[in-house]
């Protein structure tokens, strides 16, 4: 939870975790509680199964990353991104199985927007260097999120994120001066930090920037 410090797990090599709720499962990222505050995990629900119905006080996102995710509102596929806001209630389940790329309890409390969007039927748009392709799907105040394709062989010149950086790789491999990166690595760099970006191979992220305050 110390988001002074920069951050980069593999969630491949994770083993998974039983949860609360038989059938469900996780990787813990972030977790400011056992149960509760801030939290950023991939789940996996089993064929079959049913969540209790349950409230989101701060909000829920949401990108799904394998099979169908499902609650009173509709189906989502693989590539689905939603936002619950907050006060939100909903009944997940999913029929044929499932797994997300989950924060819980991060939105401000005055974004109140619902959003679902399946990438697989929206636009993308020219990115600031040939070769990258953005998907925008959500900004509040100085928060953005998108989704980012990188051709192969992409490079992006040197900059630096003033409000922070949290990467999830979801296809691909990414890389920066530091390192790289394959599919399913979870990434979180602090505020006022730098890198050189680039793909050899070709990536898809998820991009979330400006939602981590400077450590005083």
């Amino acid at each position: 939870m110390d988001r002074s410090q920069r951050c980069v797990i593999n969630t491949a090599l994770m083993d998974w975790q039983p949860s609360p709720m038989a059938g469900v499962w996780r990787k813990k990222l972030e977790r400011e509680a056992a149960e509760s505050g801030q939290v950023t995990s991939i789940v996996r629900y089993d064929p079959g199964m049913h969540f209790r119905a349950h409230e989101h006080p701060l909000g829920e996102e949401i990108l799904v990353l394998d099979g169908v995710f499902s609650d009173e509102h509709g189906d989502c596929p693989a590539g689905s991104y939603l936002r619950n806001p907050p006060g939100s209630r909903h009944t997940p389940f999913s029929d044929p199985g499932c797994v997300i790329f989950v924060k819980l309890n991060q939105f401000a409390a005055d974004d109140l927007q619902p959003v679902r969007i399946d990438s697989s039927k929206a636009s993308w748009q020219p990115g600031l260097v040939e070769g990258l392709e953005v998907m925008p799907l959500h900004s509040y105040l100085t928060e953005h999120n998108a989704l980012v394709r990188w051709a192969p062989g992409t490079e992006f010149h040197p900059h630096i994120h003033p409000g922070g950086e949290e990467i999830f790789v979801v296809a691909g491999t990414f890389a920066d001066d530091a390192g790289e990166y394959p599919a399913g690595t979870w990434m979180r760099s602090p505020a006022y930090s730098g890198h050189k970006p680039f793909s050899r191979d070709g990536c898809t992220l998820l991009v979330k920037t400006g939602h981590i305050p400077r450590a005083d």
